[in-house]
């Protein structure tokens, strides 16, 4: 590159930092402003002049009131947008823009030059110097090579001819080095952006996105977005800027609230809470798929991430698990809950009041059943309670007249007693009037607890419905299909049953039982969520997927995962793709692969990808690095020492080091041991604890998303990674790792690594 086309593009560089700069000033002057405007405001309500004597002082002292809100809620919109802007200011003033474009519309034109940055900028309307990465035309940087290139706007599709493509790599207001491609982006920018060190928050990757991931990024036609990619590929990064894209696209429109993304553990909504802040957008809903359902059911104690995990990688009631599970059993509990509006064995509970039965709940039912057939589940529920309302209604002249009630009375303090008065502001004509009121209130406020019982429909007995539905699951499904016998369905619900008296409940159940509760009493879903990302998907199955679309029965879904990392759902996660396929349209439904992976170094990636049976797809970008180690060693003591060794050489090279065991137990043994050898490090117990710096030692279930400068693979033996399924286990454990990785074993190394390519790692045996 010409040294004048570089001092051409520092001045224009200087240029742009010195107008941010200005700009920077004014938004600074204008927080001053409005703070300044809201301080005296603030003031100036001491001083309104409280009117209450007549009705005109009373409205002339509301409407003052009124206007002085008005104006401090205006000021404060001010200083918040300005406050907003210059948040925006100072991160483009570091970096103003990472790309250049030269493009002609139509020929004999002077060619127009764009630069592309995090947000857009001009030094006056309609005059930018940098346009903000989202923006239609910045699509052409990331989607097409020289020449002619088409791009959608909101009028429709526009077609240029790109000049030049030139990248930045800007440091401290200077140009480090610059490129000019045809491509996107180039190798040597993403070899440069991959070099780096990992951090504690994941990073926005806006300079560095491919054709693939800008393609996921734009995409609104579709109802379904499936994005299929390695570990490392890039996924989970393309869909947080697929949500800052939807966000700058439909301003106005949608905001961060009407968007919801499913992640993996809490551990990684923490990891990923900076993208979107970073680039200038409030943080969409996050959460997990146990949070989303743990808050429906506070009585209710649902398997933990630990104990899913845990149970998993036992087999414990695999078979039932299968069935539970799957879609079919889904359209089997749907079409339960609609024979329960006119078999009669839908299950009632009675309503109390005073340890006394108020509604028996053979009543019940039998208002519930007194509808037309054609009611359906949602209009006999609240045919029902409009029935139970009036009761309660016709209820409270009867119960004013209970002992109680005087008794009441009699024990009311003047204070209780002018509490009730305040509902009636007029002298009362007799002591019998003033008697009839007092009963009518006290009794009132009485039946508050049973009217609320009614509304909220706890007068229908989910928990003996739900252990119903398990019961007759072999008449309303063929148990053959999932290789169970009568009696070991039999004895599973027995089970069940025991751990629901406990107020426990399987991870499986769970979702079945909220399924089944929403269908009788009506629900509709959450219909202001437009969008839903669910990061991991390969860890759900098809009645959780199935439910979520249910819940959110407006919205568009991005699923995203790598089926080569399903550590929960295990084969199953291979029919996921088919099963999907009958949920959503298919002519509205796009599925993108991403097989690159730019985590890792070339020889992690080609190391890992051998320890499945199926990695092939799965492409290394050419990073290189050293080879994968493998550690073997006889006594645990010795294996600890090996670990230590290893740290203490990645300590000297890498900033974020991790050790991943298998199981929490694994995990807390490794972290105790390397601690009383004097190595200091941070245990990973739950997903509600935060990344730090050092040395960290996760359980394998809790790293899953996650990525280290290096990684030590506690104890991989034969005896702790027994079984074919679990490759998949030491695959998303082992592609954690960004620039290297050991592994270790006590004893014999798991015969999972048996056909990984002798010369793709080295063996250390110090038996």
């Amino acid at each position: 590159m010409a040294e004048s086309v570089l001092k051409k593009e520092q001045a224009h560089l200087d240029h742009v930092i010195e107008e941010i700069k200005k700009a920077e000033k004014k938004a600074d002057s204008k927080i001053s402003t409005a703070k300044k405007d809201i301080h005296n405001l603030s003031k100036d309500f001491d001083t309104i002049h409280m009117n209450t004597t007549t009705y005109s002082g009373m409205m002339d002292t509301a409407m003052s009131v009124r206007t002085q809100q008005q104006m401090l809620d205006e000021r404060e919109n001010s200083w918040q947008h300005a406050a907003d802007r210059l948040s925006t200011l100072k991160r483009l003033e570091a970096k103003p823009y990472f790309a250049r474009i030269d493009f002609q519309e139509k020929n004999g034109q002077q060619p127009e030059t764009i630069y592309i940055g995090l947000a857009s900028f001009s030094d006056h309307p309609d005059h930018f110097l940098v346009y903000d990465w989202r923006a239609p035309i910045s699509s052409i940087y990331y989607d097409g090579e020289l020449g002619n290139v088409s791009y959608d706007t909101p009028d429709g599709q526009e077609t240029v001819n790109v000049k030049l493509k030139r990248q930045f790599q800007i440091e401290d207001g200077v140009i480090v080095t610059l490129y000019d491609t045809d491509e996107a982006v180039t190798d040597q920018m993403l070899l440069s952006a991959l070099s780096n060190h990992s951090s504690n928050k994941m990073k926005s990757i806006v300079s560095t996105i491919q054709k693939t991931q800008n393609a996921i990024i734009r995409n609104t036609k579709d109802d379904l977005l499936f994005v299929q990619g390695a570990a490392g590929s890039g996924k989970t990064a393309a869909v947080l800027q697929r949500v800052a894209w939807l966000l700058y696209r439909y301003r106005g429109n949608l905001s961060a609230s009407q968007v919801v993304l499913f992640s993996p553990n809490q551990l990684f909504n923490d990891y990923i809470d900076q993208v979107l802040p970073e680039l200038g957008e409030q943080n969409m809903v996050q959460l997990t798929y146990y949070q989303y359902v743990n808050r429906r059911v506070p009585r209710l104690k649902v398997a933990t991430l630990k104990q899913r995990f845990e149970q998993s990688d036992q087999g414990i009631n695999d078979k039932a698990v299968r069935l539970l599970s799957s879609l079919e059993y889904f359209k089997a509990v749907t079409n339960y809950a609609k024979r329960l509006g006119t078999d009669g064995h839908l299950h009632f509970r009675n309503l109390m009041f005073n340890d006394r039965v108020f509604v028996p709940k053979e009543r019940i039912k039998e208002i519930y059943y007194s509808f037309n057939r054609t009611y359906n589940l949602g209009n006999r529920l609240d045919g029902t309670k409009e029935e139970l309302t009036k009761y309660l209604n016709r209820r409270i002249g009867t119960e004013m007249r209970a002992k109680w009630v005087e008794e009441q009375i009699q024990s009311m303090s003047q204070e209780e007693l002018n509490v009730l008065y305040a509902n009636h502001p007029q002298a009362f004509a007799n002591d019998q009037a003033e008697n009839k009121f007092l009963s009518r209130m006290i009794v009132m406020n009485a039946f508050r607890p049973i009217k609320r019982a009614i509304d909220h429909n706890r007068w229908l007995n989910i928990n003996a419905q739900y252990v119903h539905l398990l019961r007759v699951t072999s008449k309303i499904i063929n148990l053959d299909n999932f290789c169970i016998s009568q009696e070991e369905w039999r004895q599973y619900v027995d089970q069940q049953v025991a751990n629901l008296k406990n107020h426990q409940i399987s991870a499986n159940g769970i979702s079945v039982y909220l399924y089944l509760y929403d269908l009788l009493t009506g629900k509709r879903g959450e219909r202001d969520i437009r969008y839903v990302f669910v990061d991991e998907v390969q860890d759900y199955d098809a009645f959780q997927l199935a439910y979520l679309k249910f819940c959110f029965p407006r919205a568009k879904f991005t699923l995203l995962g790598d089926l080569n990392q399903a550590i929960f759902t295990h084969e199953n996660s291979k029919k996921l793709l088919k099963e999907l396929g009958t949920m959503f349209d298919p002519e509205k439904t796009s599925v993108v692969q991403l097989t690159k992976s730019y985590r890792s170094t070339k020889e992690i990636t080609d190391f890992t990808r051998e320890i499945l049976l199926d990695g092939e797809a799965i492409e290394a970008f050419d990073r290189p690095g050293e080879l994968p180690e493998v550690i073997i060693n006889n006594s645990q003591a010795g294996a600890v020492q090996d670990v230590m060794k290893t740290l203490q050489k990645y300590q000297d090279q890498h900033d974020k080091i991790a050790v991943i065991g298998k199981t929490l137990a694994d995990s807390q043994e490794i972290s105790e041991q390397l601690k009383q050898q004097g190595i200091d490090n941070t245990l990973i117990r739950t997903e509600n604890q935060r990344l730090v710096d050092g040395i960290i030692v996760v359980p394998s279930y809790l790293a899953k998303g996650l990525e280290f400068d290096a990684v030590v693979v506690w104890d991989a033996n034969d005896n702790k990674y027994p079984e074919e399924d679990e490759r998949q286990l030491l695959y998303t454990i082992a592609s954690r790792a960004m620039h290297a990785l050991t592994i270790t074993a006590v004893g014999q190394v798991t015969h999972l690594l048996d056909r990984v390519n002798p010369s793709l790692y080295t063996i250390q045996n110090n038996s």
